[in-house]
């Protein structure tokens, strides 16, 4: 219930008024039945913008850091995500994967829609990172349509690190639902997999028009901040007293 209150009477009108929203290709989200709407990752005001201006209700996996953050903003965040039926998903570990698809495939399984970022990360630069290979698991096992969707403009009006939005206008762009059906049973064939993520991040590249990465977010954050590291730290000039 809380959901559809912040959706229809508290958050998705302030959204929809701040920042005037370009809504593109929605009428090619289902009206009813199980799929997975699958966009690239810019922001944290994502989480909202999407979910604000779907007919329908969409339910994401979000990662598990958003429900144990300290402090009174940690706990808040926490009580929000619950409460929209957000779902935690642990990415650390052997087993993060299979859990996440596990909870992917239950939300599937009872008809709803599923939202799903293949990057698995907010992209650090703006750019499009190569998808893992999840959500094609989730699509071939369930065996429901992929909706590519591009967020545009999230990017600049809030970078990770900003704690406030800009106040600008943004485009939530939604392309053809894709079918894999003719990769039915190959859901553990890891050609197979690797080509399904590989289609759907190349149809969210077409709707984004951002520059693409053939690596992994995670991966290239890790260099630059092992780099960040390597890098002598400067001391202002001392000055004769």
């Amino acid at each position: 219930m809380f959901y559809y209150v912040l959706k229809y009477v508290l958050l998705g009108p302030l959204l929809r008024l701040l920042f005037r929203p370009r809504i593109e290709g929605l009428e090619h989200i289902p009206a009813e039945g199980a799929a997975i709407v699958a966009g690239n990752h810019l922001s944290f005001s994502d989480h909202f913008l999407m979910p604000a201006i779907l007919n329908r209700r969409i339910t994401f996996l979000a990662k598990a850091e958003y429900f144990t953050g300290p402090g009174v903003r940690g706990r808040l965040t926490a009580a929000f995500f619950r409460s929209a039926g957000q779902i935690p998903v642990d990415r650390s570990g052997k087993e993060a994967g299979q859990a996440a698809i596990r909870e992917g495939l239950g939300v599937l399984n009872k008809g709803e829609l599923l939202g799903i970022y293949p990057e698995g990360t907010r992209s650090h630069d703006g750019r499009l990172y190569k998808g893992k290979v999840g959500v094609a698991v989730m699509a071939l096992r369930a065996g429901v349509p992929v909706v590519p969707c591009a967020m545009v403009g999230t990017f600049e009006i809030q970078p990770p690190g900003q704690v406030l939005p800009k106040i600008k206008r943004v485009t939530v762009r939604f392309g053809e639902p894709l079918d894999f059906s003719r990769y039915a049973g190959m859901e553990n064939e890891k050609a197979a997999i690797r080509a399904v993520t590989d289609e759907i991040m190349y149809a969210i590249l077409e709707l984004s028009g951002q520059e693409y990465v053939d690596r992994y977010a995670a991966e290239v954050k890790a260099e630059q901040q092992e780099l960040e590291q390597q890098r002598p730290k400067r001391f202002p000039p001392r000055r004769n007293c």
